[in-house]
């Protein structure tokens, strides 16, 4: 087992500043998602954990002991990349069992036992004797798969392992990754800009952005706490709907006026802020054809059937446009006439800046 840490690692290409002085600890036993979009410094990061891109500074510790100098066949790692990387010319078998005959101590017996652990994980036992170069990618991909794991090293590197295969390969490879990683004590460090993937597989996911980690949590924490908008809007499909809202005093506490609330609605903790950011999630919209005392008018701008048997919503509404997923059962249609309600416990407020704000609301004033 090894823990893997990196501190102060930062990396420039010319003026460009791809990974911004990241600290940080990767724990042992768990899949750890560095998420985030193209660009966003994910894949440099992993680049320089692994050995195969120097940092311009900062540096890279395995099990508490610097790795930085060393070469990635010297920080004994696994890695997995985005195209699948074989030994054309050999069989599935034989690809697997190469890295292992460089071992020291491993026995003839236990190299067969792994390779037949590989093979039987990643369900390549009917293609064991066939050449990969007779193999689709998405095969290839899982053989690729299969020698990383068949080593059993400390640490494991995934780079986008299932973005290049086709959807059925993926679903399973995506499956298989999370029954590997269950079964291994190994510090597993994954890159994908894919939610799914990340919320699938992920135990802890840091999501990045501009070269920064901007926020660390659990897959549900970080879906529904945002640390600022970046995260509102990035998670999510769609990601969550934005609208300024300004701040009054109401007896003397702040409370927020705008278009998602009937009437001011007294919020404790808001401090000396005068506008407001309200985020909600598509989801969390409440749509209903009858008004109530905590509800708004809207108009359906838009309507469409979505996955999952719900219907996805453009909502015009005094000051803006929001979008709501909701069953299908209601079966709205342009035009119509509506009432939305946000309920209070699944709004998050963000600052000028873009950061969220603590806040509580008063299920006493306004949307409980």
């Amino acid at each position: 087992m090894a823990e893997v840490e990196v501190r102060g690692l930062h990396k420039e290409f010319g003026k460009l500043v791809a990974v911004n002085d990241i600290s940080l600890t990767f724990a042992v036993s768990k899949v750890t998602c560095l998420l985030g979009p193209s660009g966003c410094g994910k894949t440099t990061l992993m680049r320089m954990i692994a050995g195969l891109e120097e940092p311009t500074r900062g540096e890279v510790l395995f099990a508490g002991e610097p790795v930085t100098e060393l070469s990635p066949s010297e920080r004994n790692i696994g890695m997995v990349f985005q195209y699948p990387v074989v030994y054309q010319g050999m069989t599935v078998r034989g690809n697997i069992e190469l890295p292992l005959l460089g071992i020291k101590g491993l026995s003839a017996h236990e190299r067969a036992d792994r390779v037949r652990q590989a093979l039987d994980v990643l369900k390549l036992e009917d293609v064991a004797d066939v050449d990969v170069g007779r193999l689709t990618h998405a095969v290839r991909q899982k053989v690729a798969v299969a020698r990383a794991i068949a080593r059993k090293p400390p640490v494991m590197l995934l780079d986008e392992p299932v973005t290049n295969v086709d959807p059925v390969t993926k679903s399973q490879l995506k499956w298989l990754l999370k029954e590997i990683t269950r079964d291994h004590e190994q510090t597993i460090i994954y890159v994908t800009h894919d939610q799914t993937e990340a919320m699938t597989l992920a135990d802890e996911i840091m999501l990045m952005n501009e070269g920064r980690i901007v926020h660390r949590g659990s897959p549900r924490d970080v879906y529904n706490l945002p640390e600022d908008r970046f995260g509102g809007w990035f998670l999510g499909n769609p990601g969550m709907n934005f609208l300024q809202h300004e701040v009054r005093k109401e007896g003397g506490a702040p409370a927020i006026v705008g278009p998602l609330f009937p009437r001011p609605h007294v919020i404790r903790g808001l401090g000396d802020h005068q506008v407001i950011t309200v985020g909600v999630r598509p989801e969390r919209v409440e749509v209903g054809a009858t008004a109530s005392t905590t509800s708004v008018p809207a108009t359906v701008n838009h309507a469409a059937l979505v996955a999952g048997g719900q219907q996805l919503l453009s909502l015009d509404v005094a000051g803006g446009r929001i979008k709501a997923k909701v069953p299908t059962g209601g079966a709205f249609r342009i035009g119509d006439q509506v009432h939305v309600t946000c309920p209070g416990q699944h709004l998050t407020l963000f600052d000028e800046a873009g950061a969220r704000v603590a806040v509580e609301f008063d299920p006493s004033h306004g949307v409980s």
